[in-house]
């Protein structure tokens, strides 16, 4: 079972390495689901003792005022043999054998981070201790509680650090180590007083009284080592830590746990609690301990793994891909972005998505209710025929039959067609702006880059609009090549002006008459309506080779080009990416990362149980 306790200590390093350790975060917190324990005392409580005599060490810094300023995470290893030695996580590969070393190297990490204010931080330290005569364990040593702020302190730091304290003790998986001292009255304890209000039926709370050996004479700690003071769930052990003046005399600390052992064996009134007291014992019952609390937790660790890497994968998907570093990466990722809005705008136009069947209805309904609004009935009205007729005889009346009369009547009606028909363009011609906001919108990657986005939907609209000034030119020559051309067949298969059998002595101004104008006019409407029938079918073709084929075709192909002839620094500008998202995609990279490694950990180890 101990390689369940060095599970939890490679993710404990694994989480603080990656900016993981409990604190308020957005992203997912594995930190908070592991199993630990947590050493809770006020100041001067022995709160250090305890964990050097854990140890076996002289490791921790001392002296007066608030020393511990940030959480210490303690992990023990125990080996067969060999050199006892300490490792940091912040130092990697730096073996400390002089413990002395280790609690200068702890003052001065706590002073980097905290600087020499005395401020307190909830970044932890990480320190590891391989020796033979340690237990695998793992006790992360908190600042002690106080309730007065030193020299140099600012008064808020008693209410942060018992915030702090709070921050790892309230969690359902921190198993407390309450540690209080024997010669103060229990009820005063910050340890159980802070204990009690987050583990209020002591299931998961360790009771440890030190200085037993410094109570007043004619008084013992029976009652609460028996739990008869305070019960807990777990039994309250007792220890008897080195006085100061064997600390100043640097007295061994293997003797002083002989010492220890010897004192609660031979005092009348702990002698049958014995079993159950100092410091060794207190290692071995935590340990064992915490590998059952792991064990009980593995399921649950597995499945709040699983449920994280899925959220972390599918935020990243939605974040899109890191901006490459050289320039032709850049300007493939562009081009792939690029493609992407292509398609989509391709899907438009095509069905597969909304928005490309408002185009069909411009050519179904609108062109031709715009075309039935020109009325040239009304155009062709007997007074505008005559008109029109005469004008076109100058100052000779027609001989035979109106000709010029007829093709100034033909041309002036056509050539109204030309509005309805540069309606159309300018219709579709807004459908395809409207159809590149929809997809450009519809391009989640060009979310991520708020320049690009705008240089992509600029150029699309460059290209329409050249676009539209081409299909605008070709439509209105469809318009004007029927004023130029007249069709000869609608005519010759007309009646002729002189019917058989008819009078061809009339005078030519007799053919003036409201019979002979009505005719006239009857005639150029049907001509004009059969060249407006032709057109209704011709003008959208026209619309359709010029705007919508082209703009599936070649939308961004002038974009392309530009973008070739950029350098890397201006391919760089396209792909702005907001910082937050490059901060927040990265931060989600590396905790990703660790939840993966955690998983094969984990899984490896369930698989060996």
């Amino acid at each position: 079972m101990e390689n369940l306790i060095s599970l939890v200590n490679k993710l404990q390093r694994a989480c603080t390495a990656l900016g993981d350790h409990g604190e308020e975060s957005a992203l997912p917190t594995l930190w908070d689901s592991l199993p630990a324990i947590a050493v809770v005392g006020g100041q001067s409580s022995g709160k250090s003792s305890v964990l050097e005599s854990i140890v076996g060490k002289d490791f921790l810094p001392r002296g007066s005022g608030i020393v511990t300023r940030r959480p210490l995470v303690l992990q023990l290893h125990k080996i067969d043999e060999g050199r006892e030695y300490a490792e940091f996580l912040h130092l990697p590969r730096k073996r400390f054998t002089d413990f002395a070393l280790v609690r200068k190297e702890i003052s001065d990490e706590t002073d980097r981070v905290t600087g020499r204010t005395k401020q307190v931080s909830t970044v932890p330290i990480h320190l590891s201790i391989y020796s033979p005569n340690v237990v695998n364990l793992t006790l992360i040593d908190l600042p002690g509680l106080t309730k007065v702020a030193v020299e140099g302190q600012p008064d808020s730091v008693v209410a942060d650090i018992e915030h702090m304290v709070r921050s790892f003790i309230e969690k359902p998986n921190c198993i407390i180590l309450a540690i209080s001292p024997a010669n103060q009255d229990l009820a005063t304890s910050d340890a159980i007083r802070i204990s009690r209000e987050v583990d209020p039926k002591g299931e998961r709370t360790f009771g440890v009284l030190t200085k037993i050996d410094l109570m007043d004479k004619g008084t013992d700690a029976v009652d609460i080592l028996e739990g008869k003071a305070y019960r807990l769930q777990f039994p309250w052990v007792g220890v008897v830590n080195r006085s100061q003046a064997d600390i100043n005399k640097s007295v061994d600390m293997i003797a002083a746990r002989r010492r220890e052992r010897e004192y609660f064996a031979n005092s009348p009134e702990y002698k049958h609690l014995a079993h159950r007291m100092g410091s060794e014992h207190l290692g071995k019952i935590l340990s064992k301990h915490l590998e059952t609390v792991i064990k009980s937790r593995i399921p649950g660790l597995q499945s709040l793994i699983s449920k994280s890497i899925a959220e972390l994968e599918a935020e990243l998907s939605r974040l899109g891909k890191p901006v490459a570093a050289d320039a032709g990466g850049k300007l493939y990722m562009i081009m792939e972005i690029c493609r992407v809005f292509d398609q989509i705008y391709k899907e438009h136009l095509d069905g597969v998505r909304p928005g490309g069947d408002k185009i069909y209805n411009v050519f179904d309904n609108q062109l031709p209710a715009a075309l039935k609004r020109l009325q040239f009935d009304k155009h062709l009205s007997m007074e505008n025929v005559r008109k029109l007729i005469t004008e076109a005889d100058g100052y000779q009346p027609h001989l035979i039959a109106p000709e010029q009369g007829y093709r100034r009547l033909i041309e002036s009606s056509l050539t109204t067609i030309r509005g309805p028909a540069e309606a159309a363009v300018d219709a579709v011609h807004a459908i395809l702006k409207e159809l590149v906001h929809k997809a450009v919108s519809e391009t989640m990657e060009l979310k991520q880059y708020p320049t690009l986005r705008v240089e992509v939907g600029n150029a699309a609209f460059d290209a329409l609009d050249r676009l539209r000034e081409e299909s605008r030119k070709a439509t209105l020559k469809l318009v004007d090549m029927e004023s130029s051309y007249l069709t000869v067949d609608f005519f010759r298969k007309l009646p002729q002006d002189i019917e058989k059998g008819g009078n061809p002595t009339h005078s030519v101004f007799d053919r003036y008459n409201d019979s002979y104008i009505r005719k006239i006019g009857t005639t150029v409407l049907s001509y004009v309506n059969m060249v407006c029938a032709s057109l209704r079918n011709s003008i959208p073709k026209s619309i359709v080779y010029c705007q919508v084929r082209e703009a599936k075709r070649s939308l961004l192909d002038h974009f392309f080009t530009e973008l070739g002839k950029k350098e890397q620094k201006q391919l760089g500008s396209l792909l702005d990416e907001d910082p937050a998202v490059m901060e927040r995609r990265s931060a989600l990279s590396k905790r990703l990362e660790l939840y993966k490694n955690a998983q094969a950990e984990i899984d490896g180890v369930a698989w060996a149980k």
